[in-house]
């Protein structure tokens, strides 16, 4: 069976947006054809995320050109894995927003997307939209959109897969999909472990999602999605030095026995209504709670108490997300069609750092707490209120050329407590606070189709973020203790962008070139230890590009990438690169098929050399610093099929590579207490393999 890694590669995606039958929903949340869409848009297919080597979404989204994924933890899961889009660095996750069916799953403070929520064989098709689109999804799409549809279809469709491999990993899936007349009900199980890599690494995930699909005729329908997800995960820490120095496989003295749990459930709903033959409504919402506990042992026990390495022993986040979004489409006989809609968005969370009573007492006759409640713990909290208002429109001005436009504007109330136990907090200054802001979104777009499955497309917009709730707070530099850094406005970015698609001969090419400038980035400055509104521009531009080729009827090659440039742009930072943003990602995919049961593959990606995450500052020549040093890596594969069975054998990293996809530059503490600057890496896995095995019990 033809597949395998390729199975992300833009020749399925291509070949089916030049189907009348492929719908993507990214661009303006209502179905319509890729063709038809004046954006850079990639869609991946359940059968090509089936058919590939990835047995998790961040996985999946790492083979496709110009898509540069990082992890902190590394780790056969991927469970901590942020995905940058347009060369974000490291506010990436705050800058690429994460849907699914339509619905944001990106938290409302910095921390990871919840991958393992979905059950990879839930998914129905993958969206990848490069470039902003807050005018259809508001806060936080600025670089690009990930759309996880998980609508489904109403085939019959009962399978279950096991695979086990290298560091104890095993990993498990299961979906069970059938109809009854117009009812059409999904029930998708996932369950992972691996005891990592790296020392301290060890992971479980368990995740379930039941989907209910009423139809009443036509494309009138309503769907509940219930979903539940629970991991725990060690957290080895960095290794001091820069990249391939010390022990990767070694945690930090300061991570042994810590670990991470979460626990994440909801619902997910809405539903389609036709009122006439030219007017659509559609509805959809959720509700999520979220419980993250944090264990670090070290800060328990009298070697950090000794040294004066003092620190919460334990910490917890609760937290609760509403959302609920109507909108309406009318047609205009055949001139176009318009878009309205309102976005309703309330979150709240709050948390505690708590100390041991004998960290509480020392930290006490350090005078580092002053606290007359004599409580050993500090408590957080945040809500944020949304609500928006859009509208897109699409006229055809000619034949075969269309012109789009939108425009959104976005209200955000945010309030903060901090009730810390430091001695930053000495009276009740700064521990409150409440803002509102507002944001603009809006988008102008060209779309000419000079010929079948072919066309050019150009386009303006404007997209903004509003900022995490975790980026109220930075550090206070004499104390080393939290301090209230104030609610930020929104930062904005305008982009231009130029694409197509085109067919030569047996040849597709997929490729935009984009330029943006961002106003207000949000980011950490460490001279001053807080979050700020940078004061000057930052710019980012690029160009991808993909092709594909099926140059026999058994071998398919495949390659793609992206070259970005993200610099400062004026001030005294102007042309220093922003950290965590390589100038140069590189794919490239082939598959052969043997015979009707044997296939094998390869995928190859190339990520080049960038900078550390230090931020820029006045006391070090941020350019003088080392770099990251490019890496490579590839996965290999051979796959046999026999009526219901599907097995599979992959080696992932073949090369057995030793690199990091991210890292740092900081002020570190050793187990002595001593502290200095210095350079830190998370490193990734080394060689593995896997057996997988899928039966279809159809």
């Amino acid at each position: 069976m033809l597949g395998g890694v390729f199975a992300v590669s833009s020749l399925n995606s291509y070949s089916q947006s030049s189907s009348q039958q492929t719908v993507v929903v990214t661009g303006s949340r209502f179905e319509e054809n890729l063709n038809e869409v004046p954006a850079n848009v990639t869609v991946i297919t359940r059968d090509e995320i089936a058919n590939s080597t990835s047995q998790n979404i961040p996985d999946v989204l790492s083979q496709i050109g110009g898509l540069n994924v990082r992890s902190t933890n590394g780790g056969q899961l991927n469970l901590d894995a942020t995905v940058d889009m347009g060369g974000y660095g490291a506010t990436a996750s705050s800058n690429t927003l994460v849907l699914v069916d339509g619905q944001r799953i990106n938290p409302i403070d910095s921390g990871n997307v919840n991958w393992e929520s979905v059950p990879i064989d839930s998914i129905e098709r993958i969206e990848i939209l490069r470039g902003g689109a807050s005018v259809q999804y508001g806060n936080g799409a600025v670089g690009g959109v990930i759309n996880i549809i998980t609508n489904g279809n109403r085939a019959k469709l009962n399978q279950a897969s096991i695979s086990y491999g290298s560091f104890g990993t095993t990993i498990g899936n299961a979906i069970v999909r059938d109809s009854v007349d117009k009812t059409t009900y999904q029930v998708t199980a996932n369950t992972s472990n691996s005891n990592g890599w790296r020392q301290n690494s060890a992971a479980n995930a368990y995740s379930f999602d039941g989907k209910i699909t009423q139809s009443f005729g036509g494309i009138d329908k309503i769907y509940t999605d219930l979903f539940y997800a629970y991991t725990n995960a060690q957290n080895p820490g960095g290794v001091v030095g820069e990249v391939g120095s010390g022990n990767p496989q070694a945690p930090k003295f300061n991570n042994v026995g810590a670990n991470t749990t979460v626990s994440n459930s909801g619902i997910r709903f809405g539903g389609t209504k036709e009122l006439s033959s030219q007017n659509i409504a559609e509805l959809d919402g959720y509700y999520s709670n979220k419980s993250t506990f944090f264990y670090t042992p070290y800060y328990d026990s009298t070697a950090a108490i000794g040294v004066g390495n003092y620190g919460a022993g334990n910490s917890n986040l609760n937290g609760w997300t509403m959302n609920l979004s109507p909108r309406f489409k009318s047609t205009f006989n055949g001139f176009g069609s318009g878009i309205l809609g309102y976005e309703f968005n309330q979150s709240s969370q709050g948390g505690y750092n708590a100390y041991s009573p004998n960290t509480y007492a020392a930290m006490l006759a350090a005078n580092k707490i002053k606290n007359p409640s004599s409580t050993e713990q500090g408590t957080q909290s945040a809500s944020q209120l949304n609500q928006s208002i859009y509208g897109i429109l699409k006229l055809v001005l000619v034949e075969s050329v269309d012109f789009s436009g939108g425009f959104r504007h976005q209200t955000q109330s945010a309030t903060a407590y901090d009730n810390s136990l430091t001695t930053a907090y000495n009276s009740n200054a700064g521990k409150n606070a409440s803002k509102t802001f507002s944001a603009n979104a809006g988008d102008v777009a060209l779309n000419y189709n000079y010929q079948k499955n072919q066309r050019i497309y150009i386009k303006w917009n404007q997209s903004y973020r509003f900022p995490n709730i975790d980026e109220y707070w930075g550090w206070d530099q004499a104390t080393y203790n939290r301090a209230f850094s104030g609610i930020l406005k929104p930062q904005t970015t305008q982009a231009y962008e130029i694409g197509g698609d085109w067919l030569i001969g047996n040849l597709k090419l997929h490729g935009a070139a984009f330029s943006s400038v961002t106003q207000n980035e949000i980011r950490y400055d460490v001279d001053s230890g807080n979050n700020i509104n940078s004061d000057y521009y930052i710019n980012r531009r690029g160009i991808n590009l993909d092709a594909s080729s099926s140059l026999t009827n058994r071998l398919t090659l495949a390659a793609g990438g992206q070259f970005q440039n993200s610099v400062y742009a004026n001030g005294p930072y102007a042309g220093y690169a922003v950290a965590l943003a390589p100038n140069l990602l590189l794919n490239a995919r082939a598959n052969y098929a043997v015979d009707s049961n044997w296939s094998l593959g390869g995928v190859v990606n190339f990520v080049s050399s960038q900078r550390y995450d230090t931020g820029v500052s006045a006391w070090t020549d941020y350019n003088s610093l080392s770099q990251m040093p490019a890496y490579t890596t590839g996965d290999v594969f051979v796959n046999y099929a026999e009526k219901q069975w599907d097995v599979k054998f992959i080696v992932k990293n073949v090369g057995n590579a030793h690199y990091a996809t991210t890292g740092g530059y900081a002020f570190i503490t050793n187990a002595s207490g001593a502290s200095g600057y210095n350079y830190y890496y998370y490193p990734s896995d080394g060689r593995s393999v896997f057996l997988t095995a899928k039966y279809s019990f159809n």
